[in-house]
């Protein structure tokens, strides 16, 4: 899968041939039809890569929170499984002060164990969940001019 990449502007992603000026000279010769519709398809461009980046950040990070909630699923299991056999631990040992509750005892501490492997792993995937940080950095390069404006300014 290839990852969209995005130009600075002018001196990255344009060509001549796609009708974008390169000089203030040409930039005056041009109609205001020109340049708007030079603006609007850069604009147009700039939000269809935009939207794939995010597009493909969010499957990369889907699958890493799809396997830390897999990994979380089957600590949760290892503590249902720990109750239980804690419950028949303690079942056992009123019944039969040591011979088959001891057994289920060990049981449980084994199911304990491989709960805390299960979280410690889960643990250590959820982490790994970074976000859409190329997302984030790509729209925080957008110009000024076409964030909206802060509360309180008036033109």
């Amino acid at each position: 899968m290839s990852m969209p990449t995005q130009g600075s502007g002018l001196d990255s992603g344009y060509h001549p041939d796609a009708g974008a000026p390169h000089s203030a000279a040409e930039v005056k010769g041009s109609s205001l039809g020109d340049l708007m519709r030079q603006v609007t398809t850069d604009l147009s461009t700039l939000m269809r890569q935009e939207v794939e980046l995010a597009k493909a950040e969010i499957r990369q990070e889907g699958k890493k929170a799809g396997k830390a909630a897999g990994l979380f699923g089957g600590a949760g299991f290892g503590g249902y499984m720990v109750a239980l056999f804690v419950s028949i631990a303690v079942w056992q040992f009123l019944d039969n002060v040591m011979d088959s509750g001891l057994a289920a005892l060990i049981v449980a501490i084994i199911w304990a164990a491989i709960a805390a492997a299960f979280y410690s792993m889960a643990k250590k995937n959820a982490q790994q969940v970074r976000g859409l940080k190329q997302t984030n950095d790509s729209v925080q390069r957008i110009p000024d001019a076409l964030k909206p404006h802060p509360e309180g300014v008036t033109r």
